[in-house]
C-alpha cells in the first residue's frame, strides 16, 4: 500500500513500523509540505494514489472529503494524552487491517485495536 503520513504521524518510528510491514511510504515532512492545507495534501494523496494516514480528525467529514475519490483516508483516534504504547497499538492495528481488507475509497477510523469503516453508499435508482 502506499501510504503518506501527515505531519502529526511523521515520526521515524512509525514510517518505519509500515516500511517494515512492507508498506511504501512517504511523509508530509520529507515532501516539504509541512503547513499545507488539507485540500492540498488531499489532492496531492490523489495524484500519487497515496492513503492518507492522519490524526486531524477533520479528513474524517465525510461532507468535505469524498472518501470514495481517494486512495484511502486513516484518521487514528488516540487517547488526549497518547503515550508511545498508544501510537504503537494503532499503527498496529492499522497493519493489520490493512493485511485482511482494501482501504482504496474509503475512510478508516482507527481507534484502541479497532477500525470503523466507511464506504461510499451508491446512489438510490429511481423508476422513470
Amino acid at each position: 500500500m502506499n501510504i503518506k503520513l501527515d505531519e502529526n504521524l511523521g515520526s521515524l518510528r512509525i514510517a518505519s513500523q509500515l516500511r517494515a510491514a512492507g508498506h511504501d511510504v512517504a511523509t508530509v515532512k520529507e515532501q516539504g509540505l509541512t503547513s499545507a492545507p488539507d485540500e492540498e495534501l488531499i489532492t496531492i494523496c490523489r495524484q500519487e494514489a497515496r492513503c492518507l494516514v492522519t490524526l486531524d480528525r477533520g479528513f474524517g467529514n465525510r461532507l468535505k472529503f469524498n472518501f470514495s475519490e481517494y486512495a484511502g483516508i486513516v484518521v487514528i483516534r488516540l487517547p488526549s494524552h497518547p503515550s508511545f504504547d498508544d501510537y504503537r497499538e494503532a499503527i498496529e492495528t492499522l497493519i493489520l487491517g490493512l493485511e485482511q481488507a482494501e482501504v482504496f475509497g474509503k475512510l478508516w477510523i482507527v481507534r484502541q485495536g479497532t477500525i470503523q469503516e466507511y464506504q461510499p453508499t451508491e446512489p438510490e435508482e429511481t423508476e422513470t
